[in-house]
């Protein structure tokens, strides 16, 4: 029997083969499938509570524009801006990059929903702040339940009192939640104003929360897959239902996404024809977690047809 070692070296090795079969597998011809290139910037302390208040564009927020009507193609800028420390950066990372290119295309079939994301490997830093994984990639999903995902995509979620962020009590874990599921925000968040039970339920029931998939690598080894939902915490569900297959090569990461239309499982939202959709997406490159992520604003999803930041076609 193989060591392994020997049988890492092996799958790394085969690599680009097995990518081939994989998607072969998944009947998915992504070189019919057109990409959109999408700039994923880094956010240093930028909470919800800050778009709200101290962000120049506050009001507009509020008044329920989108992220992408004003920042779009501002957000190389804008992540070199934060990466420095110039702004919201109390612990800038040395040489760290303040955005990064990944090539998104969607596509469906009869059964199930697929997202591809490529994009290039960053160095891997002396300090690996988070050795488990050299990389990351996230996706949120919501069906327009969730207001704040639809103006803000990730920043739905993201508070000033979660972990890493500037309100961040030390000693508390605090992870990603909805506005919804708390009895009051203030400035800081709203971390120990949680609902009841029964009034987290009611809303989880109604189908309000966020999905959240996640594929977590490392060069020569097969990716791993947690998904679960957003409301008042990150939950991982104890089986996923979402697939992952992904490979690196010539220096760049290659992940595809795949999840059934519709699951009769709490937890999934149907992803169905006449919807649009939001979808955000996160990549940790280089051996880091939390913040120190690069990631997208709020971008629209729909199938075949519409008016959508990406139109998934039928294969």
């Amino acid at each position: 029997m193989k060591d392994k070692t020997s049988c890492s070296k092996l799958i790394f090795i085969l690599g680009p083969f097995l990518w081939l079969v994989m998607l072969d597998a998944w009947a998915v011809d992504w070189q019919s499938v057109p990409s959109r290139k999408i700039t994923l910037f880094y956010p240093g302390q930028a909470s919800w509570e800050w778009l709200l208040t101290d962000h120049q564009g506050a009001s507009y927020i509020k008044g329920g524009q989108f992220c992408l009507q004003c920042h779009e193609g501002m957000q190389a800028e804008m992540g070199r801006k934060l990466a420095s420390g110039k702004l919201l950066e109390p612990a800038p990372m040395a040489g760290k990059i303040g955005a990064i290119e990944a090539d998104v295309k969607t596509a469906y079939d009869a059964d199930h929903f697929y997202i591809h994301l490529e994009w290039t490997a960053g160095a891997i830093p002396a300090d690996k702040a988070f050795p488990d994984f050299e990389a990351m990639a996230s996706i949120m999903l919501d069906d327009g339940q969730v207001p704040e995902m639809t103006r803000g995509g990730c920043w739905g979620a993201c508070h000033d009192d979660v972990n890493g962020m500037a309100s961040d009590e030390a000693g508390k874990s605090i992870n990603k939640y909805l506005v919804k599921s708390r009895t009051k925000m203030t400035r800081k968040g709203g971390a120990d104003n949680i609902k009841s039970v029964s009034e987290l339920k009611s809303l989880f029931d109604a189908g309000f929360f966020a999905e959240i998939w996640q594929a977590r690598l490392n060069r020569g080894l097969a990716a791993k897959v947690v998904d679960g939902t957003i409301l008042e915490t990150r939950r991982d569900h104890d089986t996923a239902q979402v697939s992952v297959n992904a490979a690196f090569d010539n220096g760049k990461w290659s992940v595809d996404f795949s999840r059934k239309l519709k699951l009769n499982s709490p937890g999934y939202k149907n992803i169905e024809a006449g919807k649009t959709y939001t979808l955000g997406i996160a990549i940790h490159d280089g051996y880091v977690q939390g913040r120190r992520h690069y990631v997208s604003f709020g971008n629209t999803l729909r199938l075949d047809e519409g008016a959508a930041d990406f139109i998934a076609r039928k294969q």
